[in-house]
This record gives C-alpha cells, sequence and structure tokens, in this order.
C-alpha cells in the first residue's frame, strides 16, 4: 500500500528529519487551504491545526511512500504529533502531520504569519 503525505515541518526537502522520507516520492510544493494555525514548538519544529476562523495558508511538501517508509517516518516524528487530515488549495485532502491545538496554544509561539516553517526558519539564523 502507498501514502500520500503533506509534511510542513522538518520532514521537508534539505531539513533535519528529511532522511526519514528516504526513499520516498517527491510530489512537489503545495500550500494548505487558508484554515490552519501554526505554532513553533520549542524552535524545534512546527505544529499545525485546523482552525474555523482566522486560518491562513501553510507551505509544505507533499511525498508518496511505503507502508516501510511511513512506519519510519512515523517513528522518527518528535512526541505530539500525529497524522490526520490536511486540506490542501486545490480542495484535494490528504494525510498530513498535526500537532494537538491546546498543547500549541498554552505552551508554544504563534507563527502563522509566517506561513510556514521555511520563512520562520530562516528568522533563527544558525538555530536550525
Amino acid at each position: 500500500m502507498t501514502h500520500t503525505l503533506f509534511v510542513n515541518g522538518t520532514l521537508m526537502r534539505g531539513l533535519a528529519l528529511h532522511h526519514n522520507l528516504e526513499g520516498a516520492a517527491f510530489l512537489g510544493e503545495f500550500n494548505t487551504a487558508p484554515v490552519y494555525r501554526l505554532y513553533s514548538i520549542n524552535d524545534i519544529h512546527p505544529g499545525m491545526f485546523e482552525v474555523e476562523t482566522g486560518g491562513v495558508s501553510v507551505a509544505g511538501e507533499v511525498f508518496e511512500m511505503s507502508d516501510e517508509i511511513w512506519a519510519h517516518v512515523e517513528a522518527g516524528e518528535p512526541p505530539g504529533l500525529y497524522r490526520g487530515p490536511v486540506k490542501l488549495e486545490d480542495g484535494n485532502i490528504l494525510d498530513g502531520i498535526l500537532f494537538p491545538r491546546e498543547i500549541a496554544e498554552s505552551q508554544h509561539k504563534d507563527i502563522s504569519e509566517f506561513g510556514g516553517w521555511r520563512n520562520y526558519a530562516a528568522t533563527l539564523v544558525d538555530k536550525i
């Protein structure tokens, strides 16, 4: 079986956990529908969740992978992140990596204004 996955953080090409996607097929860069908030989880990785109002479009990448690669990705994800449905701006819904809203809002920094992890990470200069 194959899995198609939207990623918006350190699994993206050139970032810290991208090696966990070794063997996966890169399908392109995509943006979510403007229904998400994005938080920095201790400036290590992003946490994204869906909202009814006040959402933004988040930049990311889509990969297709086998069960084995998905198991490797899942095992390497930081605590709290989970797979769930993500709405893309083109209307498609894919699995993506999400973070619990209640934890993000109560403990972490809202970085939604940056529109994506790469834009935010560029402001950290040598931290990521």
